[in-house]
């Protein structure tokens, strides 16, 4: 028996040189150890042993056995790193190709604007306050001098919700929302940007959404020539220092006296062309002294506190200050468009 089990321990070693894969491997595995295995088999003849054998013959078998078993774990363990070598290899993500390039975004030319006059506000002093879209009558029109079935509310159609709840059509019930705020505290001094909506045709100048940002000043003896002297700086920072400004009479309810502001044509400087029409100045925006009767409804003595206010069309400044011929253009997406102002 010894010799049939050294004999079966060279077949084996022999037959597992020659082993190619991992299949054939396990096969041999079961074709000599396994519970049917030539081992097995030869093994169970140990019954016919006297006592004195068969602890040499287990012996040599479990010699044979951890043989036979040494050589298969090498040659799997070989296999499963070849395997792993070659999924490896089919997996291999080269990190040294460039990567796929990221397109440079942009800040849209509206928002440059808003930022840049907000910025310059802030210089002066003003501090920005914001309010709801969805606004109340009441401040919207009532609380700046607008009563209902007063006539100048056809200047501006709106979208109303119910009665009493429209989508506000300008950036001033912010203004009076401050005033109630500060509760007859002065001074007041903020600008209102935001997003207002009327119920407008869209063309090359007009749009029922549009953004507009608006300021207001309160204190003791604030005049006119403090309103004017405000915008004057304000131009000249926007447009630039030899800028230019008139005022021209105008009508608001919540102002009074009102104007028209106007600024020298920032294509031809003032001396006329055709954007401005020969004129060589461009309206810009609307101002005025508070209307007492809003001061009072926003808490303010009239008698002992004045100031002024002025409002305007954040893409009025963007046609003047980029050239832009239709205010389409800013809600278009068209990157050919907006790409233009990546540079700026």
């Amino acid at each position: 028996m010894k010799e049939r089990l050294e004999s079966l321990k060279a077949e084996a070693l022999e037959q597992l040189k020659n082993v190619a894969d991992a299949v054939q491997l396990n096969d041999l595995r079961v074709k000599y150890l396994g519970k049917k295995g030539a081992l097995t088999e030869i093994l169970r003849g140990m019954g016919s042993l006297s006592a004195e054998e068969r602890p040499v013959i287990g012996q040599v078998g479990n010699v044979v056995r951890a043989a036979i078993e040494e050589v298969i774990e090498r040659k799997q363990q070989h296999f499963q790193e070849k395997e792993t070598e070659l999924k490896l290899a089919s997996e291999k993500v080269d990190v040294t190709l460039p990567g796929r390039p990221l397109r440079q975004g942009g800040v849209h030319p509206l928002n440059k604007v808003i930022q840049e006059i907000e910025d310059i506000f802030i210089g002066l002093g003003y501090r920005i306050a914001e309010g709801p879209e969805v606004e109340t009558d009441y401040y919207n029109f009532e609380a700046l001098n607008l009563p209902k079935n007063h006539p100048a509310r056809d200047m501006q159609d709106s979208f109303y919700i119910t009665e009493d709840i429209l989508m506000r059509t300008q950036t001033s019930p912010v203004q009076v929302r401050t005033m109630e705020a500060m509760k007859g505290e002065v001074p007041v001094k903020v600008i209102c940007p935001g997003k207002v909506y009327r119920r407008d045709d869209d063309d090359a100048t007009h749009s029922f959404q549009f953004n507009q940002i608006e300021g207001l000043v309160i204190g003791k003896g604030i005049r006119m020539s403090d309103l004017k002297g405000t915008l004057l700086q304000f131009t000249r920072e926007m447009f630039g220092p030899n800028t230019q400004i008139r005022l021209r009479p105008s009508f608001f309810p919540f102002t009074e006296p009102s104007a028209e502001v106007d600024v020298t044509c920032v294509k031809c400087g003032g001396s006329g062309c055709r954007m401005c029409k020969q004129t060589g100045w461009l309206e810009i925006l609307g101002c005025g002294m508070v209307h007492p009767r809003v001061l009072e409804m926003g808490g303010y003595d009239p008698e002992e506190y004045t100031g002024f206010a002025f409002g305007m069309g954040v893409e009025r400044i963007a046609i003047l200050k980029y050239g832009i011929d239709d205010i389409r253009h800013f809600y278009s997406n068209d990157l050919r468009f907006l790409q233009q102002f990546a540079r700026y």
